[in-house]
């Protein structure tokens, strides 16, 4: 198993505190087990005290998927990974947080690995995830790799990561954190409009947990945190805790420009929600929730 500078290469990691990997085995050419620790408090993925987030199992996946990418399957380090399709229905029991650190096993099946004639590889994954041996959730993610050349052709002048986040707008003052389900102002990811159910996604790069490191574009994680403070929003008074993101990325959120978050409840339980920029839906999804622990 890699460590220290390796392995936060391979997970896409700056800060080795951030990094939540500790194992990964093989089961068959196409099965692994990644384990990944939780720990007993986190900065930003514990917003209560009492449980985790459920995006701190988004991020343990997508931990794990960087790893076996290059490890399993061969990806080069310097290929660039982006998500095309996410749904994770979480059980909110698995999320309660016990004051000692967690072990999790995430068991990935890829039952699709489609590599290109310029490099390009295509891959599909089946997760199923256990804490202590009950059932923390399952995933089913979509995912694509690109080598430079081809990756710089598709971001034409955003292709340099350090042009582009130097580029990166000023946050706006955030919503009050209480509306999203926050404690702390700069974990908030929404600024307020003057619509109802629209708001401006909110991107503080001085968060060094969703921004580790310079990018080129908004990382996905920051735009899953801001549906899910949008889903919390737009169903206050009443708390609730975000169990599934059905999430379709349509293209890459650029930093040099506003992105404006649309939520809209279609059950109790379900919310639409819609990321535009330029007059266009640049990612969608429903989010699921169920009742606040507290609540």
């Amino acid at each position: 198993m890699p460590q220290g500078a390796e392995l936060r290469r391979l997970v896409r990691k700056v800060d080795a505190s951030e990094v939540l990997v500790t194992g990964w085995r093989e089961l068959d050419d196409a099965e692994h087990v990644v384990t990944v620790r939780w720990p007993a408090d986190h900065s930003f993925y514990r917003p209560e005290p009492g449980a985790y987030s459920p995006l701190l199992f988004t991020e343990s996946l997508r931990q794990g998927l960087a790893l076996l990418s290059h490890t399993a399957f061969g990806v080069p380090l310097d290929h660039r990974l982006g998500w095309e399709y996410f749904r994770s229905p979480v059980a909110s029991a698995a999320l309660r947080a016990t004051g000692e650190p967690a072990s999790v096993d995430i068991r990935i099946t890829h039952t699709q690995v489609t590599r290109r004639r310029m490099g390009t590889t295509h891959l599909t994954a089946h997760v199923e995830a256990s804490r202590d041996g009950r059932h923390v959730g399952t995933a089913e993610v979509r995912y694509v790799t690109h080598p430079g050349v081809i990756y710089d052709r598709l971001r034409g002048a955003y292709a340099d990561a350090g042009r582009a986040f130097a580029r990166t707008l000023p946050p706006p003052p955030p919503v009050s954190p209480g509306l999203v389900g926050r404690t702390d102002e700069r974990d908030v990811t929404l600024a307020a409009t003057d619509r109802p159910g629209l708001w401006q996604l909110r991107v503080d790069t001085s968060n060094t947990v969703l921004f580790d490191h310079p990018h080129d574009h908004i990382p996905g994680m920051v735009l899953l945190e801001a549906f899910g403070q949008a889903t919390q929003a737009v169903v206050a008074p009443r708390r609730v805790c975000p169990v599934n993101f059905e999430t379709t990325f349509h293209r890459y959120i650029e930093l040099d420009q506003p992105c404006w978050i649309t939520a809209e409840p279609v059950t109790r339980n379900d919310v639409r929600l819609s990321a535009v920029q330029n007059g266009d839906v640049v990612a969608s999804a429903i989010v699921t929730s169920a009742p606040h622990m507290g609540h």
